[in-house]
């Protein structure tokens, strides 16, 4: 019994060293010194930006500078399974005395001290208007849906003497972003994946650096860089943003563009799946992005399921790879779908030049952010390797200008009715 007694002190000095996070943390992670409103944390994929985030939080807690808290995410799976239960999230960095409940159907984290943490999801932004803050963590805001839930989360943050946000954030040159960087009660903390190389799995590390290192990208998502416009891409960010609305119109049809991956391991293409509607002036708005990696059941789920949120009239799946095979697997989900098959018979250029044009002409605009997607429209250049999410753009909106009573567009490939 002794020996029992003598190890329980150096049981809790490893507790209390594990949780001392100034102790481990890099500089760059550890709030700056100052008067600020927003610490924005804008790095590299596999920076450590949750874990920041996260002990921010956690700090505050232990230190009685906080009541009311605000976590917000992406998407409300976003919020629960990154900053809350994720490796890195508030549950699994909290020391055991400061450890709070979590009431997943409440959408709230409760300290032992009474201090409270409310749960939001980006794609909500009216959900913000009435609670009050004092601290606020905003969790990938350039990947925000509707970005003006930034607005909404600051009109809130209004209780104490010094409220204060963190944003975590892969960066993104959106006018959030920049918004926010220009901001002069902004700090703004800058760093690349390379800094935890350290921490990350091989694995993981391997995988990032393979897909991204020397690409115009790889500034982005490695070394955390703000990119301008690639001037040979085929489409612009400014473009795409001035054509951004937060509400569609009543639209006449609505399509399901699939362009589908053939296999399903984790280093497959993912299959793209972008649905877009067209309103009775003959204006295209793109309404969501639901493009998975995973197996031709996951992706035929994601497909279904995109299919009936927006009540999509048909779906347009490109048949070059997997030929009979993808309507197949389509009627192995839902044998209702109404399904047309695309074959691209000419290049990607030619099929991806006349949507573009129609961006040009002010005939497509995209309700909402999606940021994967406008990612690879704004850096796929002719010659380049097949972008799946651009793809099943072109596949949707080369479909609905073919069936607006106008002409088809040039190159678009043959399509056939199942």
């Amino acid at each position: 019994m002794q020996s029992v007694t003598r190890q329980q002190p150096w049981d809790q000095l490893l507790v209390e060293y594990k949780h001392r996070w100034r102790l481990h943390a890099r500089p760059s992670q550890l709030p700056p010194p100052g008067a600020w409103r927003v610490w924005l944390i804008m790095a590299g994929r596999g920076f450590g930006k949750t874990r920041a985030g996260a002990e921010f939080i956690q700090e505050s807690i232990r230190a009685g500078t906080t009541s009311r808290i605000a976590l917000i995410g992406a998407t409300a799976a976003d919020c629960r399974d990154v900053m809350v239960e994720g490796e890195s999230g508030i549950l699994n960095i909290a020391h055991p005395d400061y450890r709070p409940d979590y009431e997943p159907s409440k959408r709230r984290l409760t300290w032992p001290n009474g201090q409270v943490a409310t749960l939001f999801s980006a794609e909500e932004p009216d959900r913000l208007r009435g609670p009050q803050h004092d601290l606020l963590w905003a969790d990938e805001p350039a990947t925000w849906k509707y970005p003006e839930t930034w607005d909404m989360a600051m009109l809130g943050l209004r209780l104490g003497k010094d409220p204060r946000a963190v944003a975590t954030t892969t960066p993104r040159p959106t006018p959030l972003i920049k918004a926010l960087i220009a901001d002069p009660n902004t700090v703004v903390t800058r760093g690349t994946t390379y800094e935890n190389r350290d921490n990350l799995a091989p694995a993981f590390f391997d995988k990032i650096i393979r897909k991204y290192e020397g690409t115009r990208l790889g500034r982005q998502e490695l070394m955390g860089e703000i990119l301008d416009d690639n001037p040979y891409a085929l489409w612009q960010r400014g473009t795409i943003e001035n054509l951004r609305v937060t509400k569609a119109p009543p639209l006449i049809r609505i399509v399901v563009g699939v362009d589908p991956a053939v296999t399903g391991s984790e280093t497959s293409a993912e299959t793209g799946i972008v649905v877009a509607g067209t309103a009775a002036d003959g204006t295209i708005y793109i309404l969501g992005d639901y493009s998975v990696r995973g197996s031709p059941i996951d992706w035929a789920r994601a497909v279904e399921r995109a299919y009936r949120i927006h009540a999509a009239d048909r779906v347009i799946g490109e048949v070059n790879n997997g030929g009979d095979l993808v309507e197949v697997n389509l009627r192995t989900v839902d044998p209702t779908i109404s399904f047309r098959a695309v074959h691209a018979s000419r290049g990607k250029l030619i099929r991806a030049e006349p949507v573009a044009s129609l961006y040009e002409q002010g005939r497509v605009r995209h309700v909402g952010t999606y940021p994967a997607l406008e990612d690879q429209m704004c850096e796929w250049m002719p010659g380049n390797e097949s972008p799946d999410r651009m793809d099943a753009l072109v596949w949707a909106v080369t479909d609905l200008t073919a069936r607006a009573g106008g002409r088809p567009l040039i190159g678009s490939g043959t399509m056939r009715n199942w």
